[in-house]
C-alpha cells in the first residue's frame, strides 16, 4: 500500500481508534475519523489526508457518505457493514471518475450472513482470497505487540481524560486523540 492511499472502514468508534494506533505503532500513517471526534478534529484528520499527510484514513460509515474525497485507491471493510447498501457507499469511495481501485472485505464467522446479502444485493459473488497461515504468523508478534501497546496508550489516555475533566487541561486531551 506505499504511496497509495487507504480507507479503512471500521464498526464502532473504539475500533476507529484502536486500529489507527495499531497501525501507527506499526510505522504506518494512519489518521482515525469517527463520530466521536469534534467536527473540528474530523475535519483536521481529512485535511490531512487529502493533503497526502497520512494515507490511510481509518473510520467509521461518518465517512462513507457526503465527504469530498477524490481519490482513494483501496477501500478495506475492516468490519463488514450490518447494513448492505453501506457497502455500496463504502466502496464507491473507489473507482471515482473512471479511475479503477480495490475493494477488500475481511469476513469473521459472525459476519457471514452481512457478507451473503451485500453478494446478494449487488448480484454477484465476490471473489474469496482465503489467508495463508504461515503469512499470517511470520507478522503475529509484530502486530500482537503493537495492539498491546495501543490499548495501554488507550488505557493510559482514559486515565488522562478523566483528570483532564478536573483539571481542564485541553493539551493534554488533544494528546490522546
Amino acid at each position: 500500500m506505499s504511496g497509495s492511499t487507504s480507507m479503512v472502514f471500521t464498526r464502532t468508534c473504539e475500533s476507529t481508534r484502536l486500529l489507527s494506533l495499531i497501525l501507527r505503532n506499526l510505522g504506518l500513517k494512519a489518521i482515525p475519523i469517527s463520530g466521536q471526534m469534534s467536527q473540528a478534529k474530523r475535519l483536521g484528520a481529512l485535511n490531512k489526508f487529502k493533503a497526502g499527510e497520512c494515507n490511510i484514513l481509518i473510520c467509521t460509515d461518518v465517512a462513507s457518505r457526503g465527504l469530498d474525497i477524490p481519490s482513494v485507491d483501496v477501500v478495506i471493510n475492516y468490519d463488514i457493514p450490518s447494513n448492505s447498501k453501506d457497502y455500496i457507499h463504502r466502496v464507491g469511495r473507489t473507482a471515482r471518475a473512471g479511475r479503477s481501485g480495490l475493494a477488500i472485505s475481511l469476513v469473521n464467522q459472525y459476519e457471514v450472513e452481512w457478507y451473503l446479502q451485500i453478494e446478494n444485493l449487488i448480484g454477484k459473488k465476490l471473489p474469496e482470497y482465503p489467508a495463508e497461515e504461515a503469512e499470517v504468523l511470520v507478522l503475529l508478534e509484530r502486530v500482537t505487540d503493537a495492539r498491546r501497546i495501543s490499548l495501554m496508550k488507550i488505557k493510559e489516555c482514559a486515565g488522562d481524560q478523566r483528570r483532564k475533566k478536573m483539571d481542564d487541561d485541553e493539551e493534554e486531551a488533544e494528546r490522546c486523540y
